[in-house]
């Protein structure tokens, strides 16, 4: 029986494993600047890594939001949602996605907001995740914002 697990990163090696799925899959794979995916806001995430026993397969990060709009329910925003090219159509994204939600969810956080590009909607709604307001670029890449009730 396979070990396919998600667990939140525990040391330096785990994030950097995250890191360099990351590397891979924004800036190798669709060509977003080094300095824009690694954008300083790592200290103060929660992260995740999807593993198939030893190989690594995947990775998302969790931080809590403000919209600045004043009262708002407490708001937690995904991501830096990865799967290995390789892996992809196997599931990872929604087992990654589960566990992000568990987490916040019992975190106290009592919706979760993220910018999905485009060509991955599709995914999210399945999720229960709802798109509002227009398509904007991030990095070059179509997006939309995305928002789910926990």
């Amino acid at each position: 029986m396979s070990d396919q697990r998600v667990e939140r990163v525990a040391d330096e090696a785990d994030l950097d494993a995250a890191i360099d799925v990351r590397h891979e899959v924004f800036v190798e794979g669709q060509g977003v600047p080094p300095e824009r995916e690694l954008d300083g806001r790592d200290d103060e995430a929660t992260h995740f890594l999807a593993r198939d026993g030893d190989e690594v397969v995947g990775t998302a990060r969790l931080r809590e939001y403000h919209d600045g709009a004043g009262e708002e329910p407490r708001t937690a925003k995904v991501e830096r949602v990865a799967v290995r090219e390789s892996r992809r159509g196997e599931g990872w994204g929604a087992r990654i996605m589960q566990a992000v939600e568990e987490h916040a969810r019992k975190a106290g956080y009592e919706r979760v907001y993220l910018h999905a590009q485009v060509p991955v909607v599709a995914f999210y709604e399945r999720l229960g995740y709802e798109a509002h307001g227009e398509e904007f670029e991030d990095a070059g890449i179509p997006h939309r914002e995305m928002t789910k009730s926990l």
